[in-house]
C-alpha cells in the first residue's frame, strides 16, 4: 500500500500556499536565532550573514553557547581571526558533527564573507544541533 503521490503533492502545494515560511523569513528566523544565542557575548553584534561574521567571534560565540566546555571564549580576540575560525569550525565539527563547509583560508582572505556561504554553514550547524536534540523545533 504505497501512498498516493498525487495526493501527497497536493498536500504539499496546499501547505506551501499559507503558513509555511518562505526563504526570506527562514533567513530572518535563523538570523534572529543567532542573535538570541549570542546575546551577551563580547565582540559580537549580528546584523547580517556577512560582515557580522568576518572576525570569527560570532561563530565562536554561537558554538560556545551550545558547547561551553569546548574552548574558553574569554581568551579569544577579534584581531586573531584565523584562530577564531579554526576554533569555531573544529569545535562545531567535533561536538556537533557539523562538517567544515567553510574554508578558514577563504574566511581570513575576505573582509566580508559571502553571506550565502555563512548562511549555508549556519543552517547546517542548526540542523546538526536539531539532530542531537540540542535545539527544540516546533515539530519536536
Amino acid at each position: 500500500s504505497s501512498p498516493n503521490p498525487a495526493a501527497a503533492r497536493t498536500a504539499v502545494q496546499r501547505s506551501s500556499s499559507f503558513g509555511v515560511p518562505n526563504a526570506s523569513s527562514i533567513k530572518q528566523m535563523l538570523l534572529d536565532w543567532c542573535r538570541a544565542k549570542t546575546r551577551g557575548y563580547e565582540h559580537v553584534d549580528i546584523q547580517n550573514f556577512s560582515s557580522s561574521w568576518s572576525d570569527g567571534m560570532a561563530f565562536c560565540a554561537l558554538v560556545h553557547n551550545f558547547f561551553p566546555e569546548a574552548f574558553d571564549y574569554s581568551q579569544l580576540t577579534p584581531q586573531n581571526r584565523r584562530h577564531n575560525f579554526e576554533v569555531a569550525f573544529s569545535s562545531a565539527e567535533k561536538h556537533a558533527d557539523c562538517p567544515q563547509l567553510l574554508d578558514v583560508e577563504d574566511m581570513v582572505r575576505m573582509r566580508e564573507p559571502d553571506w550565502k556561504c555563512v548562511y549555508t554553514y549556519i543552517q547546517e550547524f542548526y540542523r546538526c544541533l536539531v539532530q542531537k536534540g540540542l535545539v527544540k523545533t516546533k515539530k519536536s
